[in-house]
């Protein structure tokens, strides 16, 4: 899914009712109104509904064994 702020997608439960739903992980929430069309996340994908998680930026981490994480 290539849209400003998205970082990655998953599958999950929704927490309220249960359901089956799709995980759109973005950098951080937008309002829909403060977006381009193009890269509105989509309420629903092929019927599944969709649920849009904050959780900042995303990077990877290089750590050697017995070494503690950079910036530690």
């Amino acid at each position: 899914m290539k849209l400003a702020n998205v970082t990655g997608v998953g599958i999950g439960r929704d927490e309220r009712s249960g359901a089956d739903v799709i995980v759109v992980f973005v950098t951080r929430k937008v309002p829909r109104d403060r977006l381009p069309a193009d890269d509105v996340v989509p309420q629903e994908l092929d019927g599944v509904p969709v649920r849009v998680l904050a959780i900042g930026d995303v990077r990877a981490q290089d750590e050697t064994p017995g070494e503690p994480p950079e910036g530690r």
